[in-house]
């Protein structure tokens, strides 16, 4: 298990110091900018993982829950320094998910009680899929490491057909023959490389 929690670590490190790349690699001009997300401006997008990583701390280290939390991540988050924002709240999340017996717990998410392995999981495949979204929106490099690509496809395709039913996630697509785990990885989550 010790292992286990060092490489699930280090692959959150990873995800979140992608994201972080591309968020300064945000022009001032490219806030408004559309993204493979249906209605998310670039700004959108940071701001979506930015509230995510705003959540991590009182989920994993305090115990809070949903409930508790309610809507103090709703809206935009992240105010006039948006990247100084992110900065601050992937920190705040790294720190979180490596606390002393942090990994070891159970929290609690909107669709109820979840090992905290299985939540930062989660949280690396959705840092990955959207280093992508990003990427594309700024015209940065969209090839993603290996690394994470397999780590965030290994973990999505298991549940994957079942996103697009909470709405949040567009359908599937069939991936094109010979596709890479990129491709898969995106396809399943309805994007097009």
């Amino acid at each position: 298990m010790e292992n286990d929690v060092a490489t699930l670590l280090a692959r959150h490190t990873e995800a979140l110091a992608l994201f972080t790349e591309r968020v300064h690699a945000v022009g001032a001009d490219q806030w408004d900018a559309p993204t493979p997300c249906t209605d998310w401006s670039v700004r959108d997008l940071v701001n979506h993982l930015t509230a995510e990583q705003l959540w991590v701390p009182p989920l994993v280290t305090e115990g809070a829950g949903i409930e508790d939390i309610g809507d103090a991540y709703d809206g935009d988050v992240l105010g006039r320094k948006p990247k100084a924002t992110w900065d601050a709240a992937s920190r705040a999340a790294r720190k979180a998910f490596a606390a002393e017996g942090a990994l070891e717990q159970t929290v609690v998410l909107s669709y109820g009680e979840t090992p905290a392995v299985a939540y930062c999981a989660q949280m690396i495949t959705d840092a990955v899929v959207h280093t992508w979204d990003l990427s594309r929106a700024l015209g940065a490099q969209e090839r993603l490491p290996d690394v994470l690509v397999s780590f965030a496809l290994e973990e999505v395709t298991p549940y994957a057909s079942g996103l697009a039913k909470s709405g949040l996630f567009a359908p599937p697509i069939e991936p094109p023959p010979g596709d890479s785990h990129q491709t898969r990885l995106l396809a399943l989550l309805g994007r097009r490389a």
